[in-house]
């Protein structure tokens, strides 16, 4: 009986389970904790704005699938930015990564897919900086990405985070993902050519996401 025990639990630790910190990229009606996030991709869809109309179709479920994984926990929100600064400078804090980060259980990987909207909102850079980081510094998204990899690290213990970034951004912001990733030893896995549809990735992007992420794994 110990042995057979023991072998469903080696089994089961085996599966590996996936969160995603994300914004619009990940978001999906039903599927999102916590519900009150706003989202881009809904069950229906909508004409005109997306083709995606099914939760199968997103990249992170089609990852899922593939590698055997199981899912744990999606804190995505539409619009969201990584620093506190949102569009035409707006108070975007209740809804940045930052806020968020605290919100994603206790997975084996964790997916952060974000960046996009510091880049679209023309959020301030700021400078580097990993010491002595004050609230008003969170502003701009050098210290604000640190702040967040700094804190990830030292919480998630023992966890494979992974940042996604997007193609088609500031040369500041992908410049500064890849220099604050390699400071914490976050790996980065830029993607490229994605297939779009008003900025977000169309049924064809969402596949060549989830491809481009297995290939770099």
């Amino acid at each position: 009986m110990l042995a057979v025990v023991l072998v469903c639990a080696t089994a089961t630790a085996q599966r590996k389970s996936v969160s995603i910190l994300g914004d619009s990229y990940s978001t999906f009606e039903g599927f999102v904790t916590p519900e009150t996030n706003e989202m881009w991709y809904y069950a229906q869809g909508e004409r005109g704005r997306t083709d995606v109309a099914d939760v199968t179709q997103t990249w992170w479920h089609q990852l899922i699938v593939k590698k055997g994984w199981k899912f744990c926990i999606n804190n995505s929100y539409s619009g969201s930015t990584i620093s506190y600064t949102g569009y035409s400078g707006n108070d975007y804090s209740k809804r940045s990564f930052l806020t968020r980060m605290d919100n994603l259980g206790n997975p084996d990987i964790i997916f952060i897919f974000g960046g996009t909207n510091d880049s679209w909102a023309g959020s301030p850079i700021g400078e580097y900086q990993y010491e002595n980081l004050a609230k008003a510094n969170l502003w701009e998204f050098r210290p604000a990405m640190a702040r967040m990899l700094e804190w990830m690290t030292k919480r998630y213990i023992g966890t494979e985070i992974y940042f996604l970034l997007n193609d088609g951004l500031r040369a500041e912001i992908n410049e500064s993902v890849k220099a604050i990733c390699q400071h914490y030893g976050v790996r980065c896995i830029e993607l490229s050519a994605i297939d779009k549809m008003n900025g977000h990735p169309s049924v064809k992007g969402m596949q060549q996401i989830a491809e481009q992420i297995a290939k770099a794994l």
